[in-house]
């Protein structure tokens, strides 16, 4: 005689397009697997690339499957485990990046279950719903800088976009390395870029950034790092040395010079590198700036909401 299967509430969409295709309601709670570990969602990072998954612009690069719900980011508590997932006891506090190679089971949602390779321990230092906003902005960050970018001691950095998610973990790492950090973003957000460990800040309402960058660094700058929308990058991607690098997550091909070396970023699940950046949240390196929580019931109204794309630090879910 089979039973019922149980339960859960999750954000879930039937079919491509707005947020406004999102809605809330019961959907099958799922199982762990052989080497899976099932966790209570406690928060969800909210990202542009959800509001992107919601609207169909990743369908033709990575398969997906309705009912499908969004979300990559989570932090939250192990419900159960697999036989062979013996990493976790039933009770650890987790995060994860979540993306699967098939988009359908995200973290919008009470529960998800997860291989336990995907999973690393919630920094002891930071909340739930700040560890919900680590996995994602900060694994592109870490990718970019230490994997892509090659970034050393000593060297000089323009962050294009430093307030927002990505941008945020970018100026903590950069200047836990000991790089020089120039932050750029808008005018309400020069403290903030300070407060986060910029050397120095570059308004880029105010004017042309490749003259202020030129202003605060004549000889040229190592590296860019290109996390932001606009025309900033091609206002100062000129700026870069002879042999510097320009790493970007959001243009998979801009405008360089042949000299300047170019890596396009889309973030990989790491566990060991989300170990590395827990440890440095619970050393005092690196903080999470919650600028807005949402309940799961209003998923649509987050994914309005990131897609303006001018948010500050992150925003997350709350399950």
């Amino acid at each position: 005689m089979s039973t019922e299967q149980e339960k859960m509430t999750a954000a879930y969409i039937n079919d491509f397009g707005g947020p406004d295709k999102v809605q809330t309601g019961e959907l099958d709670k799922p199982e762990p697997d052989e080497g899976d570990v099932l966790v209570r969602v406690g928060a969800a990072g909210v990202n542009p690339v959800d509001a992107a998954v919601v609207q169909g612009m990743l369908k033709d690069a990575i398969p997906s499957d309705f009912p499908l719900i969004p979300g990559w980011d989570l932090a939250g508590t192990v419900e159960a485990r697999g036989y062979a997932a013996r990493r976790f006891e039933v009770g650890d506090k987790v995060m994860a990046y979540a993306r699967r190679p098939v988009i359908q089971q995200g973290t919008f949602a009470e529960y998800v279950a997860l291989p336990e390779a995907y999973l690393a321990r919630k920094p002891e230092f930071l909340s739930i719903k700040q560890a919900g906003g680590v996995p994602l902005t900060g694994l592109t960050a870490y990718q970019s800088l230490f994997d892509a970018g090659q970034l050393k001691e000593g060297e000089t950095i323009v962050i294009l976009g430093a307030s927002g998610g990505v941008g945020s973990f970018a100026v903590q790492l950069a200047s836990w390395k000991g790089a020089r950090v120039i932050g750029v973003a808008g005018s309400s957000n020069q403290e903030y870029m300070i407060e986060l460990g910029a050397d120095e800040t570059i308004d880029y309402s105010a004017g042309d950034v490749g003259e202020a960058v030129n202003e605060i660094a004549p000889d040229g700058v190592d590296f860019i790092y290109h996390c932001s929308r606009g025309d900033s990058l091609s206002q100062c991607a000129d700026t870069i040395r002879q042999g510097g690098r320009l790493i970007s997550i959001t243009d998979s091909n801009p405008d360089r010079r042949d000299d300047v070396r170019f890596e396009y970023v889309f973030v990989e699940p790491n566990a060991s590198q989300l170990g590395h950046l827990a440890r440095l949240a619970d050393g005092g390196h690196l903080d999470v700036n919650i600028t807005q929580t949402w309940p799961l019931d209003e998923a649509d109204e987050a994914l309005k909401s990131i897609s303006e794309l001018h948010t500050r630090g992150k925003t997350v879910v709350t399950v």
